[in-house]
């Protein structure tokens, strides 16, 4: 889970709904809030899925499952790539 705002990553969780509760305890904006999965053994251009239930928020535009917007997406690839070693 990210939350693309302060730049904050939350890794391993069972749910990215327990996350979200974390952050938004924390401070954060449900507008801020992405869910994305990280698989470690898959190659570098598979590795980031941008697929959450979490991500689904109609109220907020956004009716898939996925992270669509190039700047987000190119927000969130920049955070994983400072934060996360492979």
């Amino acid at each position: 889970m990210v939350d693309i705002r302060p730049k904050v990553m939350l890794l391993d969780a069972d749910l990215h709904a327990d996350q979200e509760a974390e952050l938004l305890a924390d401070g954060s904006s449900h507008t801020d809030l992405r869910g994305i999965n990280l698989y470690r053994e898959m190659s570098a251009q598979e590795w980031l899925e941008f697929d959450s239930m979490i991500n689904l928020r109609p109220s907020f535009g956004n009716r898939s499952r996925g992270v669509y917007e190039a700047s987000t997406r190119t927000r969130i690839l920049a955070l994983v790539d400072r934060m996360v070693k492979r």
